[in-house]
């Protein structure tokens, strides 16, 4: 019987949240995310914030690790002053998730970082975020769609080797790349879609855009098959 590689999803912890009677506070994860790590061939788990001195013993139960979509990066944590256009800060989870990432780092765990996930993987690795851009958010609530462009010989580029328009919703972006990575794909605008380090490093990859939104398959599949 084939085993199923364990992939640890990071989640939102948000308080007084209604279902039915109940208004509690709440583990919360958009179902996509396991949904599209299940349609991948992996087990999909949830990582509720925690502790982050728990975040190696979480990562040395899993075979990969994604980093989630959410909100704005705390720009703190890149020595930024606050623009008035980025979101309340979510300490509890920027801790976690930086955690986690320097954890599945140290133990070559692979890593996929999902939008935030992806800034937040720059933001570990010493680099900066733009805090506000138009154009990749156009009507709040919706995700749009816009096409990104592989960079040759990258690891992006050998699962997604062509230009594939992409679900899209953000409104911040990687500025200085973090110690080590690399860029692997651009949107039109030249905006860095895609970071990755090199291939001697393991296998980590963030991505702008929301895989877990659409139906291609491939960049998962590739951090599924990874893990195995």
């Amino acid at each position: 019987m084939t085993v199923r590689p364990l992939i640890g999803v990071s989640t939102y912890l948000e308080a007084g949240t209604r279902w039915g009677v109940w208004e509690l506070d709440a583990a919360l994860l958009p179902a996509g995310y396991p949904r599209l790590v299940q349609r991948a061939g992996g087990l999909a788990a949830m990582l509720p914030p925690d502790a982050p001195e728990r975040a190696a013993d979480a990562v040395e139960r899993l075979d990969g690790l994604v980093i989630a979509g959410g909100p704005d990066v705390d720009p703190s944590r890149y020595d930024a002053e606050r623009s008035p256009r980025t979101g309340p800060p979510a300490p509890e989870r920027d801790a976690w998730e930086l955690a986690l990432i320097e954890a599945a780092l140290t133990a070559g765990v692979p890593v996929l970082g999902i939008c935030r996930g992806m800034q937040l993987l720059n933001v570990a690795l010493g680099g900066t975020l733009v805090q506000h851009m138009d154009g990749h958010a156009e009507v709040v609530g919706v995700f749009g769609s816009h096409p990104v462009k592989p960079v040759p010989g990258t690891l992006y580029a050998g699962i997604v080797p062509e230009e594939t328009s992409v679900p899209t919703y953000h409104h911040q972006a990687v500025e200085r790349l973090g110690t080590g990575l690399v860029p692997s794909a651009h949107a039109e605008d030249g905006t860095v879609e895609a970071i990755e380090l090199p291939p001697s490093e393991g296998w980590v990859l963030g991505v702008q855009w929301h895989p877990e939104m659409g139906k291609d398959l491939r960049v998962m599949r590739a951090l599924v098959r990874a893990a195995a």
